[in-house]
């Protein structure tokens, strides 16, 4: 009879229709939802919370240390919501005192190799694409799209439906709906695309494109950009998304548009 060398704590709590494949490991502690699927050799430590109908690929290590010096081995957590795809060789780690958690909302995709440090958040419907690295305390709000190859610097906030070109280097804040490409990673325009294929109707992709002409291609400062938008854009849900968030922005938002 073949030996199935997988190991699974006594006291990891197992939903209904989980399969763990051969030589996987779940450590003491960690919580996997129904229907979900372990590949071989992922490693899900002490910490992690899985949802329900994930998949985790082989070679995935889940809720592992932080690599951070100032962890002195505090009880954290990761959080992973349902139906999340973790692809080959992807590491989340443990939060640390400053949030206690790493967060991966509901639908999210992350592809091979893609790191998440510790106390980052990513929202739901969020697609890091192969090799993506995030620094810790990221924060992606929903449907966020980073091409491959991005790396974030800690304490980064990306906004809504953004999406991010591959390569890129992200040092500021990234406000919602916009695209961001170029070195330094600067505005690109609206991601109309990726927001026309959400349900969002042709007015209020011009709404949004009127807001970011007048922060990004007049010749104002963002106090006076904003005041502008205030005054001249009607009153829309949108509109107080990009607002607030700049506003909540303390690390400050990334350049306008390249005129070389």
């Amino acid at each position: 009879m073949t030996k199935v060398l997988n190991y699974i704590h006594p006291k990891a709590k197992i939903g209904k229709d989980v399969i763990i494949e051969p030589f996987a490991t779940i450590e003491e502690g960690v919580e996997i939802g129904e229907g979900t699927w372990i590949g071989s050799n992922a490693v899900i430590m002490q910490g992690a919370t899985i949802g329900k109908h994930c998949k985790i690929f082989p070679g995935a290590v889940i809720a592992a240390a932080p690599q951070d010096l100032k962890y002195k081995g505090e009880p954290t957590t990761v959080e992973i919501g349902d139906y999340v795809t973790i692809r080959e060789f992807v590491t989340i780690n443990r939060g640390t005192i400053d949030r206690h958690k790493t967060e991966v909302g509901d639908n999210s995709l992350l592809m091979a190799y893609v790191h998440v440090a510790h106390d980052c958040k990513i929202g739901n419907n969020c697609i890091l694409a192969n090799n993506v690295a995030l620094a810790g305390h990221v924060e992606l709000e929903d449907y966020v799209v980073l091409e491959g190859l991005v790396a974030v610097q800690q304490f980064v906030k990306i906004g809504a439906h953004a999406f991010i070109g591959g390569a890129s280097l992200i040092r500021k804040n990234v406000p919602p709906y916009v695209k961001a490409a170029r070195e330094p990673l600067s505005y690109a325009g609206i991601n109309s695309i990726g927001l026309r294929r959400r349900g969002f109707s042709n007015e209020t992709i011009l709404n949004i494109e009127d807001i970011y002409r007048i922060i990004y291609v007049r010749s104002n400062n963002i106090t006076q950009a904003l005041n502008a938008v205030e005054l001249e854009v009607a009153a829309c849900e949108e509109k107080r998304n990009i607002i607030r968030f700049i506003r909540e922005s303390t690390k400050g938002i990334i350049r306008g548009p390249s005129l070389s």
